[in-house]
Formats: C-alpha cells, structure tokens, sequence
C-alpha cells in the first residue's frame, strides 16, 4: 500500500503576479488538495524573499482550514529562532482552537532567510539545547494544565489543545535532535539531498520514547521531494525548468519572480549546483513519477512523502496534483 502523500507550499509569486494573487492561488490549491484525499497540506516560512509570498504561516494555515475540511494543516516550518516560543503557543493553540485537530507545528533551526534578516527577526536561541527547552516548554503550554515547563507561565488559550509538534531538518545534526526528542522528523531533502541517507538512519538510531518530550512511540520519517507531473515526459520537463531557474537564481543572486519555463535546453548557466539540490525529484508522465517515488520509498523507507510543486501558472501545479493523486490513491 502507498504511503501517504502531502503538500508543502512555499506560496510562489510568478513574473506578472502579486502577493495577493499567489496567496488567492494557493488557497484554491488547498480546497483541491483536500478533495483530491493528501494526507497534509503545510506553508513554509521564508522572509525577504521576493518570490515567495510564506512569510506568515499562522495566517496562511488559518485560512487554508477555513477553506478546506479533512486535510490536516501546518507549518514546515516555524523558523524558531525568529519567534517567542509563546507568541506561537498562543499562535497555534489558537488555530487549534478555531480548526480543531487538523493543526500541525513543525519547528526549524534555520532562520529561513539571510542573516541580515535573521537578525532583524531574532528572537530565540537555535541551539540544540535551547531549541529543545522551546519545544518542551510549548508542549506545556499545549497540554492539559497550559504551563511552561522551565517557567510559571499560562498560555489558556492553547491549553488541552495538544498541537502535536514535528522536528525539521536537512542534515544529520537535525535528525539526531529529532530523534533524541522522540518527535516525528520531517527531512529537507527537496533542496538538501547530501545526508538524507545518514540523517534517516541516525534519527531512528538515536529515536528514543523516554525523552520528556518524547510523543510518538516509534520514529517516523516524513521526506520531501520535488514533483512535477503532466500528461507527457516532455511537457513534465519543460515545466520543471521553472523551478530550475528559481534555484539558479538563487546561486547567481538574482531576485526575479518565478518565471514562464522553457524547454530545457533554452536553460543558461544551470551548472552542477542547481542540478544537485533538485536531484530528490519526481518528473514526468503519471506512470513515471510513480515509479520514482516509489523507488524514493524503498531507498529511503520515508513513512510520507511531503511533495513540492513549483509552477508558473498555478492551474500547472493543479493539473499535477490531480495527475498525481488518480495515480496514487
């Protein structure tokens, strides 16, 4: 039987669109997504990026829930370091709230920006033992007395609330906190693919249940990998060099929104880099990208695939969504 299949959505802005207009789309997205049966839908945060309109994942999430019924909702991730661990207690365990149990938080170290930017936004420690303490404490403030573990603290409205809370990370040194806080562990290995077979096998090697914050009894992997599916290899391909110019900008320094694809030999100085942080992929016809991600199941023994989907027009994205999901469910 398949594994599950889920949704990250980084909310793209295209060359001729706005910020409105890509966060109209993506909402559109999610009601699809939620017919169409994925297990998740989640936003990713970034800042000063001006492709990307995933600055703020508590809005985004609300409405996305507000929009659609079955389909959990959350983040990946919450950078800490740029938050108050209880601004997003409070945050969360409002969604929580207004959405019931479909709320999902998953944390990350990075700052998900430049370090300009993350010093502007600094406002926790991303040391492994201060991230820890963080997550402890908001478990507190998300369980049944709605207390801070380390402080005296009440957070009421996220009390009983229970968000459950996933790990986020692209290297060996994410998967061992993962692990070691016997929380689930969502891999990065959509754009950081170098230790996604080492960082898998030392999360379940250092996963452990006697953890205080421990609340899974087994370690479960959960690894995000780019997908472009169309009704042909070659229309697949074309498409996909949207995103291959997105991280090609990203290595020349140019701050261009996602532009029209092109065929792919039209590609100008896309050399090994680009070609390396998009190699965890899934492109093609239905058939095709099923076969690779089933082989990426078996490489990786993922309990979930979290799927990525650039497009410069946003009916493209939908198309493969639906593509995916006739073949998949």
């Amino acid at each position: 039987m398949s594994v599950p299949l889920s949704i990250l959505d980084l909310v793209s802005i295209s060359e001729g669109s706005t910020a409105r207009d890509a966060i109209t789309a993506s909402m559109a997205s999610a009601k699809l997504a939620d017919d169409l049966g994925y297990r998740r839908l989640w936003f990713a945060e970034h800042h000063n990026t001006p492709n990307l309109a995933a600055s703020s994942t508590a809005l985004l999430i609300s409405q996305a829930a507000a929009v659609t019924e079955k389909i959990r909702v959350g983040s990946g991730g919450v950078m800490l370091p740029n938050h108050a661990p209880l601004m997003v207690a409070e945050q969360y365990g409002t969604l929580a709230n207004m959405h019931g149990d479909r709320i999902d938080l998953g944390l990350g170290r990075a700052p998900g920006t430049d370090m300009m930017t993350a010093q502007a936004l600094s406002r926790s420690s991303a040391e492994p033992q201060a991230f820890a303490q963080n997550i402890y404490d908001m478990q507190g403030w998300f369980g049944e007395n709605g207390t801070a573990y380390s402080v005296p603290i009440v957070s009421a409205v996220s009390t009983n609330t229970n968000v459950p809370i996933w790990v986020l990370g692209s290297t060996v040194n994410g998967a061992s906190i993962a692990g070691q806080l016997g929380l689930p562990f969502s891999i990065a290995s959509h754009f950081a693919p170098d230790q996604i077979d080492q960082a898998i096998q030392v999360y379940r090697e250092a996963f452990t249940t006697e953890s205080a914050t421990a609340q899974i009894e087994e370690p479960y992997v959960m690894a995000g990998i780019n997908v472009m599916v169309a009704d042909t290899e070659e229309q697949a391909e074309r498409e996909f060099t949207v995103v291959q110019q997105m991280f090609q900008d990203i290595h020349t320094g140019q701050r261009r929104r996602l532009q029209p694809p092109v065929e792919p030999h039209q590609l100008t100085g896309v050399g090994a880099a680009e070609h390396s942080m998009l190699r965890i992929k899934a492109v093609g016809s239905p058939q095709t990208v099923k076969t690779q991600l089933d082989d990426f199941v078996a490489r990786t023994g993922a309990d979930e695939l979290i799927t990525v989907t650039y497009a410069y027009d946003p009916a493209v994205r939908d198309r493969s969504y639906e593509l995916l999901a006739d073949v998949w469910f």
